[in-house]
């Protein structure tokens, strides 16, 4: 893993980083047994908090996400009532596509819903391109939160986001969430060129959106491939692979780690591990000591509790919780996160307990 330049190092988008030696996670993204287990959770920062529900009760989430002081204090909330390991960005997938121009919004009880759906080489050839300036919000919110979030072993590393072509490709030739990615095989399956020009530009905005990130200050980015899970291997090492490893191979000269997650994607892990992740995210269907074999040398793993144990009560969370740390412990690294994103309805003192039972053990 050392591909991943130390925590003071010089980046060559941005130059001086904050120092944050000594923060666990990013020991813990390098393949070092850190001072503590470190934990954070994916969908942290919102859903679960009251104080979110507070201050966003009047804004869209879409326009949340394009606020850069909002962002900032909705990042920073899990942080300081979790005392979590790292902030992730307040984001959401359809984001850059929405910088970019295209008519994209989050429905409530739908989820993104596509204004007009991307299904041919003409409708692929028409898709905007990703400029800096549709990005400034997003930069300055991650400049706000670098300088709030602390420097040295008490620093918190701040985690941009990004979704992965794969995911972002279902969202515009659906035109919106789907159970079954019916229109998205048809396609890949009966039109592989028109496809792989479509992934190819999704992974080219997919990089700006990361590398404007990265350029303000973020400290790790996350890929995050929602759907790859309803792929075969054999289909995502043809259709999706290349278009991924693209976006992370585009990352590699900033030195920050550099973490890949799907859902359902047990079977897909070495393919993933592949396509150039420092830090491969595992879901809950799969023991972390059997997904390090899969992953292979020279990655750490993240994960992967069930987020539904979070109801089951104190005494099974924390026999899980052992169960998950001990299996960590065949990777190289180990970053404690559960095994997708954290659920609306989690009472956020069970966050708070998992996470000093964390850091007990």
């Amino acid at each position: 893993m050392s591909n991943i330049t130390t925590a003071t190092g010089l980046d060559p988008v941005h130059g001086q980083r904050r120092d944050l030696a000594g923060a666990p996670f990013l020991a813990a993204a390098r393949g070092e047994r850190p001072s503590r287990q470190p934990v954070w959770f994916m969908r942290q920062a919102g859903r679960s908090l009251p104080e979110y529900h507070a201050v966003r009760r009047n804004t869209a989430m879409l326009e949340a996400c394009f606020t850069p002081d909002l962002v900032c204090e909705i990042t920073l909330q899990p942080v300081r009532r979790h005392n979590v390991d790292a902030a992730i960005l307040y984001s959401d997938i359809v984001v850059p596509l929405r910088a970019a121009g295209i008519g994209v919004d989050i429905v409530a009880g739908t989820g993104p819903v596509v204004e007009s759906p991307v299904r041919t080489a003409a409708d692929v050839a028409a898709l905007p391109t990703l400029s800096p300036e549709a990005v400034a919000p997003i930069a300055e919110a991650v400049r706000l939160l670098t300088a709030e979030l602390g420097t040295g072993a008490e620093g918190t590393p701040l985690i941009g986001f990004a979704g992965a072509p794969f995911t972002l490709a279902s969202y515009l030739v659906e035109g919106g969430p789907s159970r079954n990615h019916e229109r998205t095989k048809a396609l890949m399956y009966s039109d592989p060129d028109t496809w792989h020009a479509l992934l190819g530009h999704l992974a080219e905005l997919a990089l700006s959106f990361l590398r404007e990130q990265v350029a303000a200050g973020v400290d790790a980015v996350q890929l995050f491939d929602s759907w790859a899970g309803a792929l075969s291997e054999r289909d995502y090492r043809r259709y999706v692979l290349p278009h991924s490893a693209a976006v992370l191979a585009g990352l590699a000269d900033c030195g920050l780690p550099r973490i890949h997650f799907g859902v359902g994607t047990g079977e897909l892990l070495g393919a993933m591990a592949e396509a150039g992740a420092d830090v491969v995210g595992v879901d809950w269907r799969i023991p972390l000591d059997v997904a390090a074999r899969r992953i292979g040398p020279g990655h750490a793993v993240q994960g992967n509790l069930d987020p539904a144990v979070l109801f089951a009560g104190s005494d099974a969370v924390e026999v899980e919780a052992r169960r998950i740390l001990a299996e960590g412990k065949a990777a190289e690294g180990h970053v404690f996160n559960l095994g997708h994103g954290v659920l609306p309805e989690t009472d956020p003192d069970v966050l708070t307990r998992l996470v000093e039972l964390v850091h007990s053990l």
